[in-house]
């Protein structure tokens, strides 16, 4: 059996490669259901709305029944919903089937950020990026799959159930080294503090805001964006995101030494900028070769968005006795998943109305504003330590 670390690491890649086998084949999926920028963007709104419809119900259920419930029904589901895909013959059916997957992919996403809070917290280390990196690694291996699968000519059908099957097995394989986790009594339910009514919580959730918005666009367009607009084929189209993957993999699997020397929120606004100046970069510059790098410096800035993120949610809510954050978390991953409800129609809209680039150009602005979020982030707990005389908050 493995280690708990290594079963969440495998839960966060499982969760990434199933993600990104069928978001790296958009084109493919495009093509079987008739679907224009626009349709596509709307039928990308279904797993939006599973995702955001889903997540204050998941943390609801993961805070009582614990993590590893949780994962095991999000991921049995998902690994029958992504090969129903090829089912899809309208952009409205294939809607539906995102919409599932959606779901589940908020219950995996609940469940393994409160697995890997779990362990950070036993081996006392700020393992949130390497934990993250399992996702981008995953990220990575769909991606390349799904353009290996397009080279060779397999269909979607044999590609998507040989991605199932694979994670199926990987799930049986490490799930019962998921830490449990413990649900709530009564007594700590009543030490918790009301997570609507911390600023703190809000401004964390408006950066996973951005940076989904952000991380959406390049799993859901960079593919049609280097075919469209850069010329190139569906095969080197799928691969873009691979350099996105492979640089946010690179960054969070350094990410805990990058965390201790710098701290976390210099970490964040820095990244913001880098992300920033890529994409503008893959935009504004009509070239193949440097889009690929533009994306890349996206990966490698938004490296540390979701898992630093978190981290701070999980230390904000954690309890006298070790335990909390699950509520935290949810509130904000619920937020952050509006990005990805709110992302794939106005990329759609704007790309239909002018083009990708102008439309990814007006999410590098949103990126931007990253930044000042993260800085009253930082006042704001500054703030909340003050109060409860436990000190400045780290930079």
């Amino acid at each position: 059996m493995p280690t708990p670390r290594l079963a969440v690491f495998a839960v966060f890649l499982f969760n990434g490669a199933l993600f990104l086998s069928w978001a790296a084949r958009m084109p493919a999926l495009a093509a079987q259901v008739g679907a224009t920028e626009a349709t596509l963007g709307l039928a990308l709104f279904g797993a939006s709305v599973g995702l955001a419809a889903t997540a204050p119900f998941a943390a609801r259920i993961c805070a009582r029944v614990g993590a590893r419930k949780l994962i095991v029904v999000g991921a049995s589901v998902t690994v029958v919903a992504v090969p129903s895909l090829t089912l899809a013959d309208t952009p409205f059916q294939l809607g539906l089937v995102l919409f599932v997957l959606g779901a589940c992919g908020a219950s995996l996403d609940v469940g393994m950020n409160v697995a890997a809070v779990a362990v950070t917290r036993s081996l006392d280390r700020p393992l949130m990026p390497q934990f993250h990196a399992g996702f981008s690694v995953g990220g990575l291996v769909g991606s390349l799959g799904a353009a290996a699968a397009a080279g060779v000519g397999w269909g979607l059908t044999r590609h998507l159930i040989t991605v199932a099957v694979i994670g199926a097995i990987t799930i049986a394989w490490v799930i019962r080294a998921v830490p449990t986790t413990t649900g709530e009594s009564t007594d700590a339910v009543a030490e918790d503090r009301p997570v609507l009514k911390r600023p703190l919580l809000w401004l964390l959730a408006t950066i996973t805001l951005f940076s989904a918005i952000a991380e959406g666009a390049a799993s859901d367009w960079s593919a049609l964006f280097f075919v469209n607009e850069r010329g190139v084929s569906e095969a080197a189209a799928a691969a873009a995101y691979a350099g996105f993957s492979v640089a946010m993999a690179t960054a969070r699997l350094l990410g805990e030494p990058a965390q201790r020397r710098v701290g976390p929120y210099r970490l964040l606004a820095s990244g913001a900028v880098v992300a920033a100046v890529g994409l503008a970069l893959a935009v504004l510059v009509r070239s193949a070769a440097v889009g690929y790098v533009g994306f890349a410096l996206v990966g490698l800035g938004l490296a540390f968005a979701f898992p630093v993120i978190m981290d701070l949610a999980g230390d904000a809510g954690r309890r006298a006795d070790g335990t909390g954050g699950e509520r935290e978390i949810g509130l904000v991953t619920t937020v952050a998943y509006t990005g990805f409800l709110l992302g794939p129609p106005v990329v759609g809209g704007l790309a239909h109305a002018s083009n990708l680039s102008i439309s990814l150009g007006f999410v590098a602005f949103v990126i931007a504003l990253m930044v000042p979020a993260v800085l009253l982030a930082r006042r704001s707990r500054a703030r909340e330590l003050t109060r409860s005389g436990a000190g400045p908050t780290p930079l």
